[in-house]
């Protein structure tokens, strides 16, 4: 079944890239670097995965709109897969897995409106200090992933928390090269800009640039409302906006022991006064800090526009 993205669909869809804070702080489990994945290999956090998506769509029906399934793969590539004990036929495996259950977990709503989308992550962490890929090397590094999930039940992949320009444009053409539609999401800091000063707007117009306008749409991502807000600019490009609870900054976020959930309700009336001045907006949803509460309260705070 070829199903509709959220670029071509008049459905508003959901997305919750917020899992990884709920394992850690709601679940008590332990994320070896933030890596998910490896929570596949046992069958008990398997559950809790799979989990932690029969909520969302849950949520979603309650709620009358579409939902995104995001693999746990964000962090399931080479240079970070690697110091967990993740060879090449290994890590292609738990790529294959992690698509395939969350295809089961679709397939059991019986729903038509719920995307499964192939969660790619950078190579190294957002903010680690490193070499930039140029776009030719991004290019190569990301189509070991993509080709793997490429062959699995995924409609999409989502690229999450990029912030270097020239890997989020590799990445576009190796999603390109595969034959997989691939959205975007950038990742701001607290001006609205990315880690190397450049507004969001104008990252996305030079990745454009370089990728031959490739990508699907783009998102924003891991950041509260009021770190984007007044970046966005009605960008026809921008499409989508999965937010933070906490108003902390990326470093402040880093070394913080206790969970920062913010206001739920505040943070819902946020994301509706952003997804009402940009129109383009079809996905919405909650990143780090957030649950099912704090999305319920964007769908409430939007149902006006959803009805």
């Amino acid at each position: 079944m070829t199903r509709k993205l959220p670029h071509d669909s008049d459905r508003k869809f959901l997305a919750y890239t917020g899992t990884g804070t709920d394992l850690i702080f709601n679940h008590g489990l332990e994320l070896p670097g933030f890596a998910s994945f490896p929570l596949l290999e046992n069958s008990e956090t398997r559950s809790i995965l799979a989990g932690q998506m029969h909520t969302l769509i849950q949520l979603a029906s309650e709620m009358d709109v579409g939902c995104i399934l995001d693999t746990p793969t964000w962090m399931a590539n080479a240079d970070r897969a690697a110091p967990l004990g993740y060879g090449d036929e290994r890590l292609a495996g738990v790529n294959r897995d992690a698509a395939s259950l969350m295809d089961d977990v679709r397939r059991s709503a019986g729903r038509e409106d719920i995307l499964v989308s192939a969660c790619i992550g950078p190579c190294a962490d957002p903010y680690a200090k490193m070499s930039v890929m140029s776009v030719d090397e991004a290019r190569a590094y990301h189509t070991a992933q993509l080709s793997v999930l490429r062959e699995t039940a995924v409609d999409m992949a989502t690229a999450y928390t990029f912030n270097r320009r020239s890997e989020a444009a590799g990445c576009i053409l190796a999603a390109r090269d595969v034959g997989l539609p691939i959205v975007m999401s950038l990742v701001v800091e607290t001006d609205g800009c990315l880690a190397d000063g450049t507004p969001l707007t104008d990252a996305i117009d030079q990745i454009d640039a370089d990728s031959g306008s490739s990508a699907a749409y783009f998102m924003v991502n891991c950041a509260h409302p009021s770190h984007f807000a007044g970046s966005l600019n009605a960008h026809p490009r921008l499409r989508g906006v999965v937010a933070n609870a906490s108003r902390c900054s990326h470093a402040e976020l880093d070394e913080a022991e206790k969970l920062d959930e913010g206001d739920p309700r505040q943070l819902g009336r946020e994301i509706a006064d952003i997804v009402k001045s940009n129109p383009a907006i079809t996905v919405f949803g909650g990143c780090c800090g957030t649950d099912m509460r704090h999305l319920k309260e964007m769908v409430r705070a939007l149902s006006g526009d959803l009805e």
